[in-house]
């Protein structure tokens, strides 16, 4: 199948290196290009791409509002946000990840990177690498959210015993794979496990899981991989 992709950044030089990388993949298209988070929406209610490389730092509407506006959308539910960033502005990319972005990639990162995250958040597993899902884990997310409504430890009642260790295991940047060597289990389970803690939880995907799991106190912040 062929991954859809929404380009949102106001810098057309940039834009135009993008669609160039991205449409010379055998499994990718560009189907739109956003010059804000107001005409990001738009596009991405017109043209319903699997993903939306977003671009925080946009004039007027920004890449904030039009990550939360995209991941509120019903009609949009099959549509991922990948976070551009040059890691200047910690909060911004926490309240992104916290609206359902689901992941974030320096603008600094090479084409084999660029692709790859792609490819990973398209696929609703990861947030992107362990390291990068650590990252998030030590400079966003385990930055307290007064505003969580949900951040209750109450909300994690729904899930099972082995659903709240997976999460928490996830929540710490490990991989699937690495859950597995860890429980004895087989890849495919903790897949499972995960998939139903984000069903459970109304989580879009694995990005907005390790979220939850900071918000709800299930990870302490700094707690090591």
């Amino acid at each position: 199948m062929t991954i859809r992709v929404l380009l949102a950044d106001d810098q057309a030089l940039l834009r135009g290196a993008f669609r160039v990388l991205i449409d010379a993949e055998d499994d990718m298209e560009v189907v739109g290009e956003a010059a804000d988070g107001r005409e990001a929406v738009e596009l991405a209610r017109a043209t319903k791409p699997d993903v939306v490389l977003m671009d925080i730092r946009m004039p007027g509407a920004d890449g904030l509002g039009a990550t939360a506006a995209i991941c509120a959308d019903e009609e949009l539910a099959g549509t991922r946000v990948l976070i551009l960033t040059t890691f200047e502005i910690d909060e911004y990319v926490a309240q992104a990840l916290r609206a359902g972005a689901g992941g974030f990639l320096g603008k600094g990162a090479d084409p084999k990177e660029l692709l790859a995250a792609v490819r990973t958040v398209a696929a609703g597993d990861a947030l992107l690498s362990p390291a990068a899902t650590r990252a998030v884990i030590d400079h966003f997310l385990a930055q307290p959210d007064p505003a969580a409504a949900t951040g209750t430890a109450e909300r994690l009642t729904v899930l099972t015993a082995r659903e709240r260790e997976v999460m928490s295991m996830a929540a710490t940047g490990l991989t699937n794979e690495e859950i597995a060597e860890r429980m004895y289990v087989s890849p495919f389970t903790v897949r499972t496990h995960v998939h139903r803690a984000m069903a459970k939880l109304d989580a879009r995907d694995r990005a907005q899981l390790v979220a939850i799991a900071y918000q709800t106190g299930l990870v302490p912040p700094g707690r090591p991989a």
